[in-house]
């Protein structure tokens, strides 16, 4: 499940229904998805989209989507650092930004026009769309390792336009999720 920090008013929002709230006030849609059949870890794309393949419609007639595929990204990818730079500065694009994230984890950092810059951390099971135009940038947590659908309304998809404002460098792109939380012996 994903979870929400806002750095500059040291808050931490989580569960479904609070995190669902926070985001829908930025506009931003965000829900827990599952696949209609069971998938195997690392099973061909093919699957995962037929896996999917209600969501993207219901998606696709609501958005405008015309294309979904599968990223798959791994701690070895080829070039992954040259890859990711072009995802971690901030940007925003001509259209929306839809995550199905089947493996792995990442996290948006969203910069709205009013208010604070927050984090949000995504994983497996959690679909998000962040609106066109939306100030924003995205890095992998620690392990490296994506795996999503993504939609798009354009099929030869979206180009990133940089604001250029520095504003990404001052915040952490490190996730924390359930495994940052230290585990506690019982009695203490």
């Amino acid at each position: 499940m994903s979870l929400i920090r806002i750095p500059e008013q040291q808050r931490t929002i989580t569960g479904t229904t609070d995190v669902t709230a926070f985001l829908a006030s930025h506009d931003i849609d965000y829900e827990r998805a599952s696949p209609s059949v069971p998938l195997a870890p690392g099973a061909p794309a093919a699957d995962v989209l037929a896996a999917y393949a209600s969501k993207i419609a219901e998606l696709s007639a609501r958005g405008g989507y015309v294309t979904a595929d599968v990223i798959d990204v791994f701690p070895d990818t080829p070039n992954l650092d040259v890859m990711l730079q072009k995802f971690k500065t901030e940007h925003w694009h001509d259209e929306d930004e839809v995550r199905f994230i089947i493996e792995g984890r990442g996290v948006f950092h969203i910069h709205p026009a009013n208010g604070p810059v927050f984090a949000v951390e995504v994983e497996a099971g959690d679909l998000i769309r962040v609106p066109r135009g939306t100030h924003h940038w995205f890095d992998l947590c620690q392990e490296h390792r994506i795996r999503a659908i993504r939609l798009f309304q354009d099929p030869s998809g979206w180009t990133p336009h940089y604001t250029g404002s520095g504003v990404d460098a001052g915040f952490q792109p490190m996730c924390f999720g359930v495994s940052y939380l230290p585990v506690v012996p019982p009695g203490v």
